[in-house]
């Protein structure tokens, strides 16, 4: 799988607190290649959990692979953004949000109360992203059905606290774990 072969000749670095690689799944390093992304995207389709009405990621690493699933499926597509559009009236969704790499606030527009969400990301670390978009998604009154990940990173607790909040079990395509002197996949 193109996926594996990525994170075994991933470089890793000190991101804060945190080790992390860099690599082209996830930061287009080199330029991720649309076999990569379509090999993902396939896979994420086979395991997730059919008959959700929108899909929802965040706007960072994510959204390229959810975009590819949207596409291939015709599920439309939410994205949390970093910022507020401050336009009043919309059903914007703000939560806090507490991940390995960042603090502070999303916001979430285009979920509406009845929905049936899926989460899409590219990677579980810590949990702190989804948890958020959980969080969000509840906040506008949607269903959360399904959370999945291309990678988790294991040893940072993140489908735990990701089962305690949201009562749903990660699925993730690889396991990855990230130490000084590379990765090692499952």
């Amino acid at each position: 799988m193109l996926l594996e072969e990525i994170y075994k000749k991933a470089k890793v670095v000190r991101s804060g607190k945190s080790l992390t690689t860099v690599n082209e799944f996830t930061d287009q390093i080199p330029a991720l290649r649309p076999e990569v992304l379509m090999e993902v995207a396939y896979k994420i389709i086979r395991v997730m959990k059919q008959g959700a009405w929108k899909i929802v990621t965040e706007e960072d690493k994510g959204v390229a692979l959810a975009t590819t699933v949207s596409l291939l499926t015709g599920v439309p597509l939410a994205v949390a953004r970093w910022y507020s559009y401050s336009l009043g009236g919309l059903n914007e969704q703000v939560v806090a949000i507490d991940s390995e790499y960042f603090q502070g606030q999303l916001y979430l527009n285009g979920v509406e109360a009845g929905d049936r969400v899926i989460i899409i990301d590219d990677t579980l670390s810590s949990g702190g992203a989804v948890i958020a978009l959980s969080d969000a998604v509840k906040g506008a009154g949607g269903e959360l059905v399904d959370v999945v990940c291309a990678v988790e990173k294991i040893g940072n607790g993140g489908a735990d606290n990701v089962l305690r909040a949201t009562g749903l079990t990660v699925k993730t395509i690889i396991r990855v774990t990230v130490a000084e002197d590379g990765v090692s996949v499952e």
